[in-house]
């Protein structure tokens, strides 16, 4: 009896504190929705003789993510700008009479947003600057990416404390063979390709020969790349700044200055200091505007073209998957759909295909891409390499008409492999088994329960020989090349946008105001044109959460420990298994988590 009192009592304490919190919540819920709905006309506003603050430590992605609620509650800080949010502010900028000088601003810097968006933003600054307007930087820890962008500016001013990172770049692929053995975990692998790594983290504890050729070769060519851009805005030879990284790597900032890399070593109140000059700011602050309030700042004499013929740009942006996907995946159920409604939207008289994926599930690769070819035949593709368009992405590419790529897009590896994963030796270790009941030799060919026989294997390994027999004949037919020869350009090897481009993978370099620029020129719409987004922007709950709840949050640079660092990539290694869910278990997919330093 006692305790039936004691549950009910627990019981009861429970269900009104919920109450409570439910009632409260939905409270402030109604507070904060009127507070935004108060605030929703309300526009940031902007004074004569102003500077557009960039922070570097904005991530750039090619489409605004969801707003997810739990991110926000956690107290995980960001600050995100899609590409296209980026380059139009800068476009506008240089048009702006209001605004006199970009501030890259350096401070809170982080690793940066990959080389091949980099480069399309570079291209914009280079223009900004050609319209007679000043660009003025500041960094404290300068990395090879950021100063891909601040080596640009008129004036580039480093904190005396600060150091410069100018040692080449390089990665560090894990490999978790010796984990799995350890802990009992049973891989098998199948693929077609010679330099197909994907598998590698999982079956080898180095890299392979043939693996670390191809990133030899990319990463000298992206490197290649850096050097020739860097130098000519610095005026220093290429064989230089070679010599400075090899035989430095990490400089003061008083060597850097002396080595012409950057113009004052001051701090950053100097930088605030020329950029009232140049405003002629005779105020106590700075009349400035960050980027992020910039992109809805209306520009007189620049207005938003409103037409009924539109241009979509669809977003291909992280792991390509089956099924609908999260918000971080390409999803080939969720883009097909989109796709469809594309197809059969008559205002839409040109598709932009903008590709920033490493691969993934070539099932879902396939999808996605026969939705693209059902398109090509009623209305022009083309296709936009961000950083990287790989495997899957390179499938998808397939189907349009015209690729733009950067120098340093990362693209090709076209090949196939599938990771065949089994927990009997873990199992049996902790005393669990498992017997079966089959009425066939093969009924039970799926299970992880145990290794898979050299039988099972070649049923496999079949598989994959046909799906990569099916890639070679997607990109031959659609780059106009013999199989003979994607062949041996194929064997799951990388290549740089810029051999892409040699061996016939590209068809021109370029970003995606190029590839809306080209498609706009195939359908010969003039100035009467409109570009429309795709996946749609966010709807209002979205918005709205985001404006309640994120509007105050600081950019800061959350700092970790080298071990922790190394947990931490070790995480995202793990979280990469979520992706592998192709209905035949065959991937077309990159080495995972690439990070170039």
């Amino acid at each position: 009896m006692m305790n039936f009192v004691k549950q009910t009592l627990a019981s009861l304490i429970g269900t009104l504190a919920g109450l409570f919190l439910f009632t409260t919540a939905g409270v402030s819920s109604v507070v904060i929705l009127l507070i935004t709905l108060a605030s929703v006309d309300s526009e940031p506003t902007i004074k004569d003789q102003s500077v557009l603050v960039f922070d570097l430590s904005t991530e750039i992605k090619d489409r605004e993510p969801l707003v997810n609620i739990g991110d926000i509650l956690s107290g995980k800080e960001s600050s995100v700008l899609t590409l296209s949010q980026v380059i139009k502010n800068i476009e506008k900028a240089s048009k702006d009479d209001r605004i006199k000088a970009i501030f890259l601003d350096g401070s809170n810097a982080s690793s940066g947003s990959g080389y091949a968006n980099f480069s399309e933003i570079r291209q914009a600054l280079i223009e900004f600057k050609e319209s007679g307007k000043k660009i003025i930087a500041y960094d404290v820890t300068i990395s090879e990416q950021e100063y891909y962008l601040t080596s640009l500016a008129d004036t580039l001013i480093v904190n005396p404390m600060g150091l410069m990172e100018f040692n080449g770049i390089g990665t560090e692929p894990l490999f978790l063979t010796g984990a799995l053995n350890k802990y009992g975990i049973g891989v098998q692998v199948v693929r077609v390709g010679e330099y197909k790594s994907g598998v590698e983290p999982y079956t080898r504890t180095q890299l392979s020969p043939e693996n670390r050729q191809q990133l030899e070769v990319l990463l000298g060519n992206i490197w290649n790349n850096f050097l020739q851009d860097v130098g000519k805005t610095r005026q220093i030879k290429v064989n230089n700044l070679q010599s400075i990284a090899d035989t430095q790597g990490l400089l003061y900032p008083q060597e850097a200055k002396e080595l012409n890399l950057v113009d004052q070593v001051d701090y950053r109140d100097k930088a605030i200091s020329i950029l009232k000059e140049i405003t002629d700011n005779k105020e106590e602050s700075l009349r400035q505007i960050s980027f992020n309030n910039y992109v809805n700042i209306p520009v007189t004499g620049i207005t938003e073209s409103s037409s009924n013929n539109k241009i979509a740009v669809v977003y291909l942006e992280g792991a390509i998957v089956d099924g609908v996907g999260n918000r971080e995946q390409v999803g080939a159920t969720r883009f097909a759909r989109i796709l469809r409604k594309i197809r059969d939207n008559e205002q839409v008289k040109a598709v932009v295909i903008r590709i920033n994926s490493p691969g993934g599930s070539a099932t879902a690769s396939d999808i996605i891409l026969r939705e693209i070819q059902l398109i090509q035949e009623t209305k022009p593709v083309i296709i936009s390499m961000g950083n990287v368009a790989a495997s899957g992405g390179y499938w998808i590419a397939t189907g349009g008409e015209h690729i733009f790529a950067q120098p340093n897009t990362i693209t090709g590896s076209i090949g196939v492999f599938g990771v065949l994963f089994n927990i009997q030796e873990i199992a049996n270790n902790n005393g669990i088994t498992w017997d079966v009941v089959k009425t066939g030799k093969f009924a039970d060919l799926g299970t992880a329960t145990r290794p898979k026989t050299e039988q099972e294997l070649a049923i496999y390994q079949k598989s994959v020989n046909r799906v990569y027999d099916l890639f070679l004949e997607k990109v031959a037919k659609s780059r106009d090349l013999s199989k003979e020869k994607v062949v041996n350009i194929a064997q799951g090897r990388v290549w740089s946008g810029e051999t892409a481009k040699k061996i016939g993978l590209v068809d021109s370099f370029g970003g995606l105001g190029a590839a809306i620029d080209y498609a706009v020129e195939k359908t010969e719409l003039g100035k009467d044109w409109q570009v429309e987004e795709y996946p749609t922007s966010q709807g209002f709950a979205e918005l709205f959460i985001k404006k309640t709840l994120d509007e105050d949050i600081k950019i800061t640079t959350n700092t970790v420990d080298p071990l922790t660092e190394e947990f931490l990539k070790f995480k995202e290694e793990l979280k990469v298994i979520q992706n592998f869910n192709d209905p035949r278990g065959v991937y077309s997919l990159l080495p995972f988590n690439w990070q170039l330093r």
